[in-house]
């Protein structure tokens, strides 16, 4: 886990060098627009608060480490100058999506904070969460967090929004860009509960299988890229350099090649942590069973 967390620096400090000769101007800055810094701002105060209720009721201690470090990671990709230089650089702007959709989704959904948050609410809505309308809510949850589904809906987001007419919205356009990021915080995050917290029936190995299929749709996405001829996204290819120093044709196949094998492997070691889990404890319910 300790390598999860310094990921995102060891990034910045790899990428310090290259976008130190900017190109296009000035340096890349912070992006501390309301839209993003609020919600990020307001849930991890909803978290402290609820933490800080649990912690004098409940016997088994809160550990706030997933959490604290998914939002970090989520955080510092977001508004940090890496999310800028994405702007000027398709690979800064794939380690910023990779960052999002692999590391820091990942580190929430293991947290398992949704009862934290919910103590961080004030009393009438977090009475509210008992309501009738709790059971739709509910319905929805379970469909949407099914492994195979879950497998499905994120890979349909990652393909639709890096099809050029859309990515070239978001590069256009804060509110397309925030809703972009958004898709993907949203569809990789049910994706990692639904592999993290199996359900009774299916359990570890449907898990491991849909990782190894979402290993396939990135890379073969990724692949696509890295051996493409001409560049995809218009914003990108008007630059003629980008701000790492690359032409758009080489840049965006090295972003390609960043999904294809890094993404490719994060996702191909979670599927044999997976695999192992399911091996024992497919040897704990044999063990389990009567001798007669």
């Amino acid at each position: 886990m300790l390598g999860m967390r310094l990921l995102p620096l060891i990034l910045l400090f790899i990428a310090a060098p290259a976008l130190a000769h900017g190109g296009h101007g000035q340096e890349p800055g912070w992006t501390l627009d309301p839209l993003l810094t609020v919600p990020l701002a307001l849930s991890l105060l909803i978290y402290l608060v609820g933490w800080s209720r649990l912690a004098k009721r409940a016997t088994t201690p809160v550990r706030p480490g997933l959490f604290l470090s998914g939002w970090a990671v989520l955080t510092l990709s977001l508004t940090s100058p890496l999310h800028e230089a994405g702007e000027r650089s398709f690979t800064m702007h794939m380690i910023e999506h990779e960052l999002i959709m692999l590391v820091a989704t990942l580190l929430l959904a293991a947290s398992s904070a949704g009862g934290v948050l919910a103590w961080g609410l004030p009393r009438p809505l977090r009475q509210g969460l008992g309501g009738s309308w709790k059971s739709p809510l509910q319905s929805l949850w379970r469909r949407l967090t099914e492994p195979v589904t879950a497998t499905i809906v994120q890979g349909v987001v990652m393909w639709v929004w890096h099809a050029p007419p859309l990515f070239d919205r978001a590069l256009d356009s804060f509110a397309w860009h925030v809703t972009q990021h958004a898709c993907f915080f949203l569809s990789s995050l049910l994706f990692w509960w639904s592999m993290i917290h199996p359900r009774r029936g299916s359990g570890y190995g449907v898990s491991a299988a849909c990782l190894f299929v979402t290993s396939l749709i990135g890379g073969a996405l990724g692949a696509l890229m890295s051996l493409s001829s001409s560049p995809w996204y218009a914003d990108y290819a008007a630059m003629g350099m980008t701000g790492i120093g690359l032409d758009p044709v080489d840049d965006q196949r090295l972003a390609g090649l960043i999904m294809w094998i890094p993404g490719g492997a994060f996702h191909g070691i979670a599927t044999i942590i997976l695999v192992y889990k399911w091996l024992r404890s497919s040897e704990a319910g044999h063990a389990a069973l009567p001798v007669h």
